[in-house]
């Protein structure tokens, strides 16, 4: 037995995002939970942060010539299953992150792109080196779906029902949102919902127990497993279905390493069946 023949070929996903030396978010967070769901990780750093599992201290932008030619050598040897973008760190970034998805959709028109439209850490920092509302612009209509958390859906479309704020996000050209209820109010659970089409139709809702502590990369995490699952060709709905149970199963088995924000276990073990 040749070893090429110990475990068939997994689907790769090329992942855009910023490197987290605490282990707890972005490219950390990424790499584990896409190969906890059976695909293989293509990592494209975008940004150099200085954080600990509380703050961030500062973010140093990858150039976009070196996201451009990282990206570009992956793209040119592998066959991309799907796309999950993170941080860009800049708008410069971002419009090349957008010119590399539009060269891989030439290729492949149905490629996924999961956009987790990262703005700030849970306390509020800033994560871009430009204004990061405005870094997302780009990457709007290329999005198959954006998973937005309450907070990042009040700031890039105002106050409002989840309904109508899904409707401003379809309107700039995603495909689907997965609004995320984990940062919002205090409630007894969490309630994820799905939009999709242009009348903003709830496509399906879940609700989870709430778990009493804070953590570190839960929005990585969800969008990670969510690009691992399309990428394997699961339908959308059943990805978003097994990307929260695995997302829930992590923080359940979550760890501190210090005071604040515990650690989800990417790596615990998880029934995907």
């Amino acid at each position: 037995m040749s070893a090429q023949s110990y475990r068939a070929t997994p689907p790769c996903v090329l992942v855009f995002s910023g490197s987290d030396p605490s282990g707890g978010a972005g490219m950390q967070a990424d790499i584990p939970a896409i190969s906890a769901l059976g695909a293989h990780p293509l990592s494209v750093p975008t940004a150099l942060t200085v954080q600990d599992n509380v703050a961030v201290f500062a973010v140093h932008p990858v150039s976009p010539e070196l996201v451009r030619h990282q990206a570009q050598v992956l793209i040119d040897r592998f066959d991309i299953a799907a796309v999950k973008l993170g941080i860009a760190g800049s708008l410069a970034n971002a419009e090349v992150i957008a010119d590399l998805i539009r060269q891989l959709r030439a290729r492949s028109p149905d490629l996924p792109v999961v956009l987790d439209p990262v703005l700030a850490n849970g306390r509020g920092d800033n994560l871009s080196k430009d204004d990061a509302a405005r870094v997302l612009e780009p990457l709007f209509a290329l999005a198959t779906v954006i998973t937005p958390n309450l907070n990042e859906a009040r700031r890039l479309c105002g106050d409002g029902a989840p309904q109508a704020q899904a409707a401003a996000l379809l309107q700039r050209g995603c495909a689907n949102v997965l609004l995320k209820g984990g940062h919002g109010p205090q409630e007894q659970d969490v309630v994820n919902r799905w939009y999709g089409a242009a009348a903003a139709d709830e496509l399906g809702r879940w609700q989870w127990p709430r778990l009493p502590d804070e953590f570190h990369g839960s929005g990585c995490t969800l969008a990670a497993a969510l690009s691992a699952c399309l990428a394997r060709g699961l339908s959308m709905q059943d990805a978003i279905v097994l990307a929260q149970r695995y997302t829930q199963h992590s923080l359940s088995c979550s760890y501190a390493i210090a005071p604040g924000q515990r650690i989800p276990d990417r790596v615990a073990i998880f029934d995907a069946a």
